[in-house]
């Protein structure tokens, strides 16, 4: 198995090329972060050329979250600020050399919102298909996100078909879908196809995977008999000392 390690989450007291360095000296494959754009993006870059990383996938702006924003895209009323956040991550990724942009639904609800959503994937995706780069939508669960517009699989999919971009891609967050819907195996059977990236956590409350309701072993054995051999993403919360929460990487080594 190949491991990102989350940078959003992991090493976040390091600068983010340092915390690039730490990932690679702790023996991950891959690295993915949600908000670099404080990072010029050619440190970011010399970071993951020094330690031979590739850098998986970033997140478009909150927008404000002093004023309870995450995420802008399915916001009827603010197409114009969600769309110039689309294009300032479609940019970062391309300056840096990032396949994946996951596009931020916000919190919302109802017609509206859905129409709004799957309008600016469909801009989202025609800005990314000129660069080769894939948008992705993650259902987060309404524990974390209470009132966030996309909380499952099944939802993901029916924005995904109404968009009808080749470029669009689910983001499965093992963690959100264990909390959602769960039946984590057979839902990764049936929708590894429209996959683009694989996430994972402890459940209940968001750990190292060493722990919880969900046998790590067991999902990520049929991940690998599926045939899906990109790296998955270590988005767990160390609560402390990342290096410290590291066994669970060292036993698959």
């Amino acid at each position: 198995m190949k491991f990102s390690a989350n940078l959003g989450f992991l090493w976040t007291e390091s600068s983010l090329p340092d915390a690039v360095r730490a990932a690679a000296s702790a023996g991950f494959d891959a690295v993915e972060c949600h908000w670099p754009y404080d990072t010029p993006p050619e440190q970011l870059r010399q970071a993951l050329a020094d330690t031979g990383l590739t850098m998986l996938g970033l997140n478009t702006s909150r927008g404000n979250p002093d004023a309870g924003d995450n995420g802008l895209a399915a916001l009827s009323g603010r197409v114009e600020e969600a769309r110039q956040s689309i294009d300032a991550a479609i940019a970062y990724a391309d300056a840096v050399g990032i396949p994946n942009v996951h596009v931020m639904a916000g919190f919302a609800a109802g017609e509206e919102a859905h129409t709004t959503f799957v309008s600016n994937l469909q801009y989202a995706c025609v800005m990314a298909a000129a660069r080769h780069i894939t948008i992705l939508i993650e259902p987060l669960n309404h524990y974390d996100a209470p009132g966030y517009f996309l909380n499952t699989t099944t939802q993901a999919l029916d924005i995904m078909d109404a968009v009808a971009a080749d470029n669009l891609k689910l983001m499965f967050d093992c963690y959100h879908v264990q909390l959602m819907e769960g039946d984590l195996s057979h839902r990764l059977s049936e929708l590894l196809p429209r996959i683009g990236h694989i996430q994972f956590a402890s459940v209940p409350d968001r750990g190292a995977p060493d722990h919880g309701e969900i046998n790590y072993d067991h999902v990520f054995r049929l991940i690998d008999e599926l045939g899906y051999a990109a790296p998955l993403g270590a988005e767990y919360k160390p609560g402390g000392d990342t290096d410290s929460t590291l066994g669970w990487l060292r036993g698959y080594r």
